[in-house]
């Protein structure tokens, strides 16, 4: 089992996203990235403790490759807006990736290139890739939100 961080906004339709992958284990919602011990959502939601909103995710890297949770990663949010995702607005919105292992590091760096150099995208992207820190899980009525009002995307 291996271990995945990442930032594409609103993190309860990021995680909604990962939790269908097949090979993805286990999804948790949180905070990280940030200067701040024990944040909690309204402190994130100030957008003074640099934190981040993620889905730190558990996967077998034998029923799903690390590339692949990058494609979708790339592909299900807007790289290209700093600091926001549609009407979300703010720091703890940032497109980042948080790698756990240099290997993960030079296959992020390795997957943006390619996509970029595809022209998937018209404006520069802007996502961070930056080590993983500390991990602060979310409030309890954050995890699996989505899931348990019965969609399946976020439809804010």
């Amino acid at each position: 089992m291996q271990q995945a961080t990442f930032g594409a906004g609103c993190f309860w339709g990021v995680e909604a996203r990962f939790s269908q992958v097949d090979g993805v284990l286990e999804t948790a919602v949180g905070y990280m990235g940030g200067h701040t011990d024990n944040p909690d959502y309204s402190a994130v939601c100030t957008d003074t403790t640099g934190h981040a909103e993620v889905v730190h995710l558990s996967y077998d890297p034998q029923r799903v490759a690390y590339d692949d949770l990058l494609e979708l990663f790339w592909r299900s949010h807007d790289p290209t807006t700093p600091n926001r995702q549609g009407p979300d607005v703010g720091s703890q919105y940032r497109s980042v990736v948080f790698y756990h292992s240099e290997e993960q590091r030079a296959r992020a760096e390795d997957v943006l290139q390619r996509l970029v150099q595809q022209g998937t995208w018209a404006a520069p992207v802007v996502t961070e890739i930056v080590p993983a820190g500390a991990f602060y899980r979310a409030e309890e009525y954050h995890q699996k939100y989505l899931a348990k009002r019965g969609m399946s995307s976020c439809q804010l």
